[in-house]
């Protein structure tokens, strides 16, 4: 599934007042961590979460392998902020037509 430039912004707009349900640490992305990230998308589908990497590099790595490895969809990433997207069973977004 992928978005369209309409639900992106729709879901940016919701996502603008969140505050981050996770955040990565000294210890970087484990197992642990995805399993958060992965239980919060299922309860939220709507998440917003802080990567505190310094070299950008490694930063960009790290949110794309935590968008591989949940299956969600990245909406925007705006310096140590990466929101993410994905829809649960119980729908609690509901996006605008493509």
């Amino acid at each position: 599934m992928t978005l369209t430039n309409k639900q992106k912004q729709y879901l940016k707009g919701l996502a603008h007042s969140l505050k981050p349900v996770v955040l990565l640490g000294q210890h970087g992305l484990t197992e642990g961590v995805l399993a958060e990230i992965d239980l919060a998308l299922n309860f939220h589908e709507l998440i917003k979460v802080k990567v505190a990497a310094e070299d950008r590099e490694v930063k960009a790595l790290v949110m794309d392998a935590i968008v591989r490895e949940t299956g969600a969809l990245k909406v925007q990433s705006i310096g140590h902020m990466l929101t993410l997207y994905r829809s649960s069973e119980e729908k609690k977004i509901s996006l605008p037509r493509a």
